[in-house]
């Protein structure tokens, strides 16, 4: 990726009303596996959408958990957490295959990218999980942070991603949706934050440090209530600042 563009990707397929605008507006997107959200059908019409626009298609595996929408944390054995990703990977991509698409990333969702962070054991079993189902795939992971740099390590190309509304501990990991301040309050604020990491490569954290930051890829959450009004008005920021937005070059990412 030049330094000039930047990719942004949606979680999509989550049972909200504006994949579709969305879809527009992204380079990637991430596409929920049934077991926090979707269905095999969302699967289908998300992702024709996608292959149709000519975004990046990227499977968007979680714990087991509809009812928290996969935000709660889980205690589970490394094997059940390999064998969950490669579940959920292997029926998107046969999704994806059924319309003659690609897919070509993983990016966790909730508590099991979180924790991931924290616990090498899960960081392991998810890269594992897609190394050996298909090794051709990119792991997104939080920028920086232990998942991407465990895929690196298992010979995977791997995306530092970044969050347009979420706040910054000093250590570069988000603060926790349970604590106050975990969202940013306004869409000046997100985009502030946004033009930030692309152009200076930090992001100043909630106790006011500044902390180093490559972002090779900004998420934006489909399910916010002015999200397609605030991807919108980002495209603008960017292309005003001097970015484009295109897709991740994958070999780039390889270190």
């Amino acid at each position: 990726m030049s330094a000039k563009s930047i990719d942004l990707n949606v979680d999509l397929g989550e049972g909200f009303d504006h994949d579709m605008e969305l879809i527009e507006l992204a380079s990637s997107v991430n596409i929920a596996c049934g077991w926090h959200a979707g269905d095999a059908l969302t699967m289908r019409r998300v992702t024709a959408e996608a292959i149709r626009k000519g975004v990046a298609i990227g499977a968007h595996p979680s714990f087991p958990d509809r009812e928290n929408f996969g935000r709660a944390p889980m205690d589970l054995p490394a094997d059940e957490v390999y064998a969950g990703v490669q579940y959920q990977v292997g029926a998107l991509a046969a999704v994806v295959a059924g319309i003659s698409g690609r897919l070509v990333h993983v990016k966790p969702h909730g508590a099991l990218y979180n924790m991931a962070e924290t616990d090498a054991r899960l960081a392991f079993a998810i890269v594992r999980a897609v190394k050996d189902y298909d090794p051709e795939l990119a792991i997104y992971g939080l920028a920086g942070g232990q998942l991407v740099r465990v895929a690196r390590s298992e010979g995977l190309a791997a995306v530092d991603e970044a969050f347009a509304d979420r706040a910054y501990t000093s250590d570069g990991r988000l603060v926790p949706r349970s604590q106050a301040n975990a969202v940013l309050a306004s869409d000046d604020a997100a985009s502030e934050q946004v033009l930030r990491m692309v152009g200076q490569q930090h992001v100043r954290s909630v106790d006011g440090n500044y902390v180093a930051l490559n972002a090779q890829t900004i998420c934006l959450h489909g399910d916010g209530e002015h999200a397609v009004t605030f991807a919108r008005r980002l495209r603008a920021d960017l292309s005003a600042a001097g970015f484009s937005v295109a897709r991740p070059a994958m070999e780039s990412t390889i270190q």
